[in-house]
């Protein structure tokens, strides 16, 4: 008898178990997703065509406005592009430099970061503190005007 119930089993598991552990099925879409038409051929190529010319000046390092005509303005004068001169060097340019020099030059710049970042850090506590008390307060006086709004209409009724 106990041997039956295990072939049974080992039966189940080879059929069911098994092959969903092999060859997974999907799961289904969720609700909202929207099914999207399907392209016609003529729209397929142009996608084609489309997605090589940008693979290919992507090779490139300035695309043009012959590839992306929507993203430069022809109107406005070409602005003076910045020399290397004329620009603030980033962060990691920043401590590269500092890290050059020794110990010494990577301290204080080490230093600036954090403490650039615990000050925008206590900005944004700050912010979130203040809005978050304002909701409170907003709530507590919406919860007061009802209670208020229930008192008065009891003491109408009698």
């Amino acid at each position: 008898m106990k041997v039956r119930v295990v072939c049974r089993k080992l039966y189940d598991y080879v059929r069911y178990d098994l092959k969903e552990i092999a060859f997974p099925s999907s799961l289904p879409n969720p609700p909202n997703l929207k099914k999207r038409r399907k392209l016609t051929w003529e729209q397929r190529v142009w996608v084609l065509k489309r997605a090589t010319r940008l693979y290919a000046a992507s090779w490139v390092r300035d695309i043009g406005p012959d590839l992306r005509p929507n993203d430069y303005k022809t109107d406005e004068p070409i602005a003076i592009k910045k020399t290397a001169k004329d620009k603030e060097p980033s962060i990691l340019e920043e401590l590269a430099l500092a890290a050059r020099g020794g110990m010494e030059t990577l301290r204080p710049a080490l230093q600036r970061v954090y403490m650039t970042r615990a000050s925008v850090y206590r900005d944004a506590m700050k912010s979130f503190i203040e809005g978050y008390q304002e909701g409170v307060l907003q709530v507590v006086e919406k919860e007061n005007s009802k209670t208020e709004e229930n008192a008065d209409a009891s003491k109408k009724s009698t």
